[in-house]
């Protein structure tokens, strides 16, 4: 008897979670990107952290002394830092900052519509097991130069599309980008190729490479953030700790968590995190958070940890996923013109000395932008955008980059106590 044969004998468990779906149910294959702004969420005010680090089975004198640094917030006893899965840290809040050092141009100018990738569900009824068994192949180990240390860095990421893309995580690649430095890309069975850097944004920490020896791999099928609801079953994909084709499984704990994550050199990376207590380490940086019907909702970029002098910090069942909506986006962006832009206003924001809950404070706003056409002035403090509540820097910073250039977006803010309403349509910058 054969296999889907198997499938429709089998009688689904009616106390299964999530709630099962019939073999024969219709798959819909009209679906496409969402359009539109991501929305907004409160802030997270958590802090910044170390540096990378080699792989956990090749260190050496380079990493045998890494010690978390920066400012830590103390929750009870325990010290809380946000931990990139490879490493790294995370400071200020311009708004109107790019990076500019983005390589050379993409070669597809219809972007995600001229490579082809995967959508439709590839398991029907979920399940951590029969999702591992799709989703392994799709996934790969990175490994990059750091510091002019071959294999410095490692981490992880997925299959895009059939052309050999791969989407992970720019801090992973960042030092060997910025240096010219090797990025290797390792498969669910063993084979190294070497890997190309298409583009990358620091600002959305995601970064897109081209294996041109891999087309044979099998590209993971998206899916769509928005969708999920807490308390969905998810599974997170990687290698952490160097320990390759790794699986855990977990929840979906909230949504649209904003957090900051970077590094010391690149501290601009926003992000509005799908939060997840599904085991996340370091190296599992650029991994997808997939859905129990086998599709990416995420990619796996940061974690909360407990904070210690020897820097050997491990989860605790807090992580941080970039939303799929956004991977679509700058995906796109990159594979046209081999750049990602992000919107802005053209101030910048406190994101440190604040109450919580108080609104972002503007603490400069600059010349010949939208900010400034708009009466923006320093001083003022922001505490809607569109009619969503801003209770921080962070949070404002997140709200403005869920956006697209060219939007117009109502700000609420106070100044002198006074509350006043005004429209920006969006800037844009490169990085």
């Amino acid at each position: 008897m054969s296999d889907d044969q198997d499938r429709q004998g089998e009688m689904p468990d009616p106390h299964a979670y999530p709630p099962p779906v019939p073999a024969s149910a219709p798959v819909d294959p009209s679906w496409a990107p969402p359009s539109g702004p991501l929305p907004a969420a409160p802030s997270y005010p958590w802090a910044d952290y170390a540096r990378p680090r080699p792989p956990h089975d090749a260190r050496s004198s380079h990493s045998s002394g890494h010690h978390t640094k920066g400012r830590r917030f103390g929750v009870g006893p325990a010290l809380l830092v946000l931990l990139l899965g490879l490493g790294g840290g995370f400071g200020g809040s311009a708004l109107y900052d790019g990076l500019a050092d983005n390589e050379a141009a993409g070669p597809y100018a219809g972007g995600l519509e001229d490579v082809e990738t995967v959508e439709l569900p590839p398991v029907r009824i979920g399940g951590v097991q029969a999702v591992a068994k799709e989703l392994l192949p799709s996934t790969v180990q990175i490994v990059a130069e750091f510091e002019g240390q071959s294999g410095g860095a490692t981490g992880s990421g997925f299959v895009l599309d059939k052309q050999g893309h791969v989407i992970t995580n720019n801090h992973v690649v960042a030092s060997a980008a910025q240096d010219g430095g090797t990025i290797q890309v390792v498969d669910f069975g063993g084979t190294t190729y070497d890997a190309e850097l298409v583009g990358r944004s620091a600002v959305y920490d995601l970064a897109v490479l081209l294996v041109p020896g891999a087309t044979d791999l099998p590209p993971a099928a998206l899916g769509r953030s928005e969708k999920l609801r807490v308390g969905d079953g998810v599974v997170a994909f990687g290698s952490p700790l160097g320990l390759t084709s790794t699986v855990t499984a977990g929840i979906v704990s909230a949504l649209r968590r904003p957090v900051t994550t970077g590094s010391p050199v690149d501290d601009s990376s926003y992000i509005n995190a799908v939060q997840t207590d599904a085991a996340i380490n370091p190296g599992n940086s650029g991994g997808p958070l997939v859905n129990l019907r086998g599709q990416v909702v995420g990619v796996n970029s940061a974690i909360a940890t407990n904070g210690g002098a020897s820097g050997e910090a491990g989860n605790i069942g807090v992580g941080f996923a970039i939303p799929v909506e956004q991977v679509r986006i700058t995906a796109d962006q990159i594979l046209k013109t081999g750049e990602a832009r992000y919107p802005v206003i053209g101030a910048q924001v406190r994101t440190q000395g604040e109450t919580i809950g108080s609104g972002a404070r503007i603490s400069e706003v600059n010349s010949d932008t939208p900010a400034q056409a708009a009466g923006l002035e320093a001083g003022d403090v922001v505490i809607e955008v569109d009619g969503l509540r801003v209770t921080d820097g962070i949070g404002l910073i997140v709200n403005i980059r869920s956006h697209q250039p060219g939007e117009q977006l109502e700000f609420t803010y106070l100044r002198d106590g006074e509350q006043r309403t005004t429209t920006i349509e969006l800037g844009s910058e490169t990085g």
